[in-house]
């Protein structure tokens, strides 16, 4: 059974009254453990995508299923609960909270989950910064690190409530390109470590190259679907 799985998803935005549409008739199933990118020029709807699968929106066609359980068709507290416990987000502008440490911002989802004591809290940041090599940097707020460590923090967080599913928005689009590789790396990592289910959109080669999956869209629509090696 495919971690998720889109079948025949569109997605109609409306401008001044006048229909967009996003996404025109997706279908396509992921596998649990993937490294997958959905890929494409701006306006070709891989982050519209990404935000469907992710809860964050609903298709106007179609249905999304994670794990089997169609989301297309949630409440919102239910989509919540499954953004809490199931999926992990990594953005592009990091999205740390300034007045946190690193400690803090990891520890910021387990919190939201209210499962853990403070001491389970602490052995899981502390375990998670250790995994992206930060942890000599806990108590560090996100403006004493660099670029790169702050997306490693932002990394930990979305793994460290161990979601069956981490999404990433073009994670690499304000790091340079050895900040960037080094990055991506430690995802493939932790996906290998964790068996975590990684979906990025992006339209950045580096990105792509290291996918095991590229699905390819433009104009709402999939062109290729490659997996590799």
């Amino acid at each position: 059974m495919p971690l998720v799985k889109v079948e025949d998803v569109s997605k109609i935005y409306k401008t001044n009254g006048i229909p967009f549409p996003a996404l025109n008739g997706i279908s396509f199933s992921v596998e649990k453990g993937e490294f997958l990118s959905l890929a494409g020029p701006s306006g070709s709807g891989k982050t519209t995508m990404l935000n469907l699968i992710g809860c964050l929106d609903k298709p106007t066609e179609g249905s999304i299923f994670l794990d089997d359980k169609d989301i297309s068709a949630g409440k919102s507290s239910e989509l919540a609960d499954i953004r809490r416990y199931n999926i992990g987000f990594i953005f592009q502008t990091f999205n740390l909270i300034p007045i946190l440490t690193s400690f803090e911002n990891v520890e910021f989802p387990l919190i939201l989950k209210g499962d853990l004591s403070r001491e389970e809290r602490r052995t899981l940041v502390e375990e998670i910064l250790e995994d992206v090599g930060l942890k000599d940097l806990m108590q560090r707020k996100p403006s004493q690190l660099s670029g790169g460590q702050q997306q490693r923090v932002a990394v930990a967080r979305a793994l460290v409530k161990k979601p069956k599913l981490i999404l990433a928005d073009e994670p690499t689009a304000n790091l340079d390109s050895k900040n960037g590789e080094e990055v991506l790396e430690l995802m493939r990592q932790m996906n290998e470590k964790s068996g975590a289910t990684f979906i990025f959109s992006t339209h950045d080669r580096m990105v792509m190259d290291f996918a095991c999956r590229l699905i390819n869209l433009k104009d709402g629509k999939i062109e290729s679907d490659e997996k590799r090696g």
